[in-house]
């Protein structure tokens, strides 16, 4: 799959589609990701790759932490770390049941292509401790100085949202300004995430990686 590249995501189907098959190797997640398409794959098809025509941002500066969210954070015990369990934390977020959901997108040939794409540094996870058991999580993809979160589990009450906040620390600390969070969830939502037009989107993640950030 070295010689394969993806067509230009504003050529995307209505339904956000830009290309499918191949699978989840690191050569293809960089490219995917550094122009704004990421995997998702769906039971009875080859591998999808989309860019859909609006995109789920967090813009820092429009973070909204609830009330009770923020309490918690002054009061948690929980500790948190960066890359210290990478693969676990996917693991997790693969195998935690949801709510209204059947299933997982995170199949195991997704886990193995996003650790081999953690291990050349281009994946990363948060993780939330209680002592030493590993009680939630997320993780996402360096894109090039730009960051997309890809998916949270919690073993404990808020331990995923607290990593979350965690993660935004961490890249607001290093100059990044907003996160890709792809597709719109009400938990995004209510912490202030709002919907794009694909094109802006598109030229945001290319003067972000313009910049030339080391986010980890």
């Amino acid at each position: 799959m070295a010689d394969w590249h993806f067509p230009d995501p504003r050529e995307a189907t209505a339904d956000g589609i830009v290309a499918v098959g191949g699978r989840p190797e690191p050569a293809l997640l960089e490219e995917a990701y550094g122009r704004g398409i990421f995997p998702w794959p769906v039971v009875g098809y080859p591998l999808l790759w989309f860019s859909p025509a609006e995109r789920a941002l967090l813009f820092f500066d429009e973070l909204h932490v609830p009330r009770s969210l923020a309490r918690e954070r002054r009061r948690t015990r929980l500790t948190f770390t960066i890359d210290r369990a990478f693969e676990r934390v996917i693991r997790a977020c693969a195998a935690v049941p949801r709510a209204h959901e059947q299933g997982t997108w995170i199949t195991p040939w997704m886990v193995r292509g996003y650790y081999e794409f953690h291990r050349r540094g281009r994946a990363h996870s948060v993780e939330a401790w209680e002592g030493e058991e590993l009680v939630g999580g997320v993780y996402g993809v360096d894109a090039g100085g730009a960051f997309a979160g890809e998916s949270m589990f919690r073993l404990r009450p808020n331990a995923s949202k607290l990593a979350l906040l965690s993660l935004i620390d961490h890249l607001r600390a290093r100059g990044l300004g907003w996160l890709d969070i792809q597709v719109m969830t009400p938990h995004m939502e209510s912490l202030g995430a709002r919907l794009v037009p694909r094109e802006e989107f598109l030229r945001l993640l290319a003067d972000t990686r313009a910049r030339g950030l080391k986010l980890f």
